[in-house]
């Protein structure tokens, strides 16, 4: 178990997932109206994507959004560090480098979970990284990949990155098959083996250890937060995203900046007029907003306005709010933890 002191303040207590195609800057947004102390991650960015690049288009990203991390896809050493000062010179306050992904174009492009079975090659990478950056750098990576052995692959690659100065250790808590199963399968199939990744923080209590996988509520992560220094949410937190209106109170003891989703969306309204003003088309925004009321009485019909409306060249601002004036909204907001 974990030390205690000053724990809330940990700035990786809680954190929401990098996803391809989801956490772009809209949606980073949208969930940082509903806390401000989780850490946001971009979606994975390759580093000759970002050296070669419209730059302004795929970092740009608004002020709200911070604390907000840059992810890195990529395993040349010398480009990565390149990428990184790019990220840092756009003002992202951490580089995380992907050793997880199990996607057929990341593994041909020799980065992501393949990189697992190249721990010298991330270590040299993160230290490239370090050596050009004032910023954190950190690493999310599996427990292992097909028939590596987890209790071997990850203490080795966690020492590797560590001794290059990596600050932190993020692990998706089960194996990559990169021979037999789809990205879409690696996400579920895999067994879940979240005993590996406490016992890598029991051998490394120095070393900031945040545990993702398969993590769907707040009363789990408070689980694992009993052995682990954060936790990391993905598709919990993108499908059922009224769920981040919890985590300040319960995770750090401070007042949520909505009480309810009505109040975040009312909260979003300025930023969504900024954005068609200047050519952002609504459905690119209200795609996140999918989830916002599951279980909630009008959940379906909202959905089903956006997606009919929503998607429309000239749909604006009065097509959101017209879907959510058929919402019966409610407040899921703890006043304190």
């Amino acid at each position: 178990m974990i030390k205690q002191n000053n724990i809330n303040m940990l700035p990786h207590r809680f954190s929401v997932a990098p996803m391809m195609d989801w956490t772009d800057r809209h949606c980073r947004v949208f969930h940082r109206l509903m806390t401000r102390r989780a850490r946001l991650y971009t979606e994975m960015l390759t580093s000759g994507a970002i050296i070669h690049g419209d730059r302004q288009r795929l970092l740009g990203f608004d002020a709200s959004e911070h604390p907000v991390a840059l992810q890195l896809g990529g395993f040349e050493p010398r480009d990565l560090a390149t990428a990184a000062v790019i990220g840092e010179d756009f003002g992202y306050d951490e580089i995380n480098l992907n050793v997880g992904c199990p996607s057929d174009r990341v593994k041909d492009g020799r980065f992501g979970a393949c990189l697992m079975a190249e721990p010298d090659l991330v270590a040299e990478g993160v230290a490239a990284m370090k050596r050009a950056v004032k910023i954190p750098v950190t690493v999310k990576c599996r427990i292992g990949i097909d028939d590596q052995d987890p209790e071997i692959a990850l203490d080795r690659l966690a020492r590797g990155v560590i001794a290059a100065g990596a600050d932190a250790l993020i692990v998706h808590a089960r194996k990559a098959w990169l021979s037999g199963l789809s990205p879409k399968e690696n996400r579920d199939i895999p067994p879940l083996n979240y005993d590996r990744v406490y016992r890598l923080k029991a051998t490394l209590p120095d070393v900031p250890v945040i545990i993702n996988g398969g993590i769907g509520s707040l009363e789990e992560a408070r689980e694992h937060l009993r052995h682990v220094d954060g936790v990391m949410l993905g598709r919990a937190a993108y499908q059922e995203p009224w769920r981040l209106l919890t985590v300040d109170p319960e995770l750090f003891g401070e007042a949520a900046p909505c009480g309810s989703m009505k109040d975040v969306f009312e909260a979003m309204m300025p930023y969504i007029e900024r954005e068609l003003a200047a050519g952002t088309r609504l459905h690119s925004i209200t795609r996140h907003f999918v989830g916002a009321y599951q279980g909630v009485p009008g959940a379906r019909a909202f959905r089903r306005y956006l997606a009919e409306r929503g998607v429309k060249a000239d749909a604006g601002i009065d097509v959101l709010r017209e879907a959510i004036a058929l919402v019966e909204d409610r407040a899921v907001a703890s006043i304190a933890a």
